[in-house]
C-alpha cells in the first residue's frame, strides 16, 4: 500500500506491463490495492483503469504478433515455462475453440489464459482490429472489476494490509513458506510423472529407424486441429486422431502393431 502511495501509478503501469509480458507477478492483489487507495482518495479509480489497459495493449500486441509470425512454438515456449506444460497448450486450445474470440474477452480472468490468448489469436490469423476491440474491451472489463471491487472493500483491504505488515518478517516467511511449498509440490508430481513414462518413450530418430527398418507400426498423430492446421504435415502413414476423440477410436487401434502416438 506504502509503495503504491509513493509511487502510484508509475509503477502500477510497469507492475501490470510485466505482469502481462509473462512474468510470475501479483497484478491482481496490486490492481486491488489500486482500488483501495481510490477508495480513500489517494488514488483515482479511473486513472487506475486506464493505466491498467493502456499496460496491457502493448504486452498484448506483442503476443499476438508473436502468435501470428512464429504460430505454435509461442505457445510451446509459454508451457513449457509453466508447471503443468504436459497440457497446458492443449488446455488452452481447446478452451479457445470452444469459447472463440469470446475467450479474449474473459481471458484476463482465468489463470494462464491472459498470456496465452493473444498468442492463440495471432496463431488462427484473427484480424489485429478485431483483436484490439475484444482485447481492450476484455482488459478494461478485468481492469474495472477488480478496482471497484477494491474501492468497494477499501476499509476492509486497507485493515487486512495493516494487520499483515505487522507481522513483519513473519509475514514474508509464511508467503514465500507456502509458495515454496507448492512449486516444490508440482514439481516433484511432473518428475513423476516424467518417470513414468520414460520407460515407454521414443526419440522422434528412434521411430524414423523403425520405419525405415520397415517395422509395423501403428501411429497416431494426436495433434489438435489448430496445430495441425500451423503445420499440415505428419508422419508417413500416420492416422489423424485428436486426443479429445481417442476414446472413440480405440476399437480400431490395431492389438498386433506397436502403437506410437505423438502430438507435437
Amino acid at each position: 500500500m506504502q509503495f503504491l502511495i509513493e509511487y502510484g501509478y508509475l509503477v502500477l503501469f510497469i507492475f501490470i506491463f510485466l505482469d502481462q509480458v509473462g512474468l510470475p507477478l501479483p497484478s491482481i492483489a496490486v490492481i486491488l490495492a489500486a482500488g483501495a487507495l481510490s477508495g480513500t482518495g489517494e488514488m483515482s479509480a479511473y486513472m487506475v483503469i486506464l493505466l491498467t489497459v493502456l499496460a496491457c495493449i502493448p504486452a498484448d500486441l506483442l503476443w499476438f504478433y508473436l502468435g501470428k509470425t512464429r504460430g505454435g512454438k509461442v505457445l510451446g515456449l509459454l508451457c513449457s515455462i509453466s508447471l503443468e506444460p504436459d497440457y497446458c497448450v492443449r488446455k488452452t486450445e481447446t478452451s479457445f475453440e470452444r469459447l472463440g474470440s469470446f475467450s479474449l474477452v474473459i481471458a484476463k480472468f482465468i489463470p494462464g489464459l491472459q498470456t496465452i490468448a493473444p498468442p492463440m489469436a495471432g496463431l488462427i490469423q484473427m484480424p489485429t482490429i478485431r483483436f484490439l476491440a475484444l482485447d481492450i474491451f476484455g482488459a478494461t472489463l478485468w481492469a474495472s472489476v477488480l478496482t471497484f471491487i477494491g474501492y468497494w472493500f477499501s476499509a476492509e483491504l486497507t485493515g487486512i494490509a495493516t494487520r499483515f505488515s505487522e507481522l513483519g518478517v513473519i509475514a514474508a516467511i509464511i508467503v514465500i513458506g507456502l509458495f515454496a511449498t507448492f512449486l516444490g509440490f508440482k514439481l516433484v508430481q511432473r518428475q513423476l510423472f516424467l518417470r513414468s513414462l520414460r520407460m515407454r518413450m521414443l526419440l522422434p530418430v528412434e521411430v524414423n529407424q523403425k520405419l525405415n527398418a520397415g517395422e509395423a507400426l501403428y501411429i497416431i498423430d494426436l495433434r489438435h486441429r489448430m496445430d495441425f492446421n500451423a503445420l499440415p504435415y505428419a508422419l508417413p502413414g500416420a492416422v489423424r486422431v485428436p486426443m479429445e476423440k481417442i476414446a472413440e477410436h480405440h476399437q480400431l487401434i490395431p492389438r498386433d502393431k506397436d502403437i506410437v502416438l505423438y502430438c507435437s
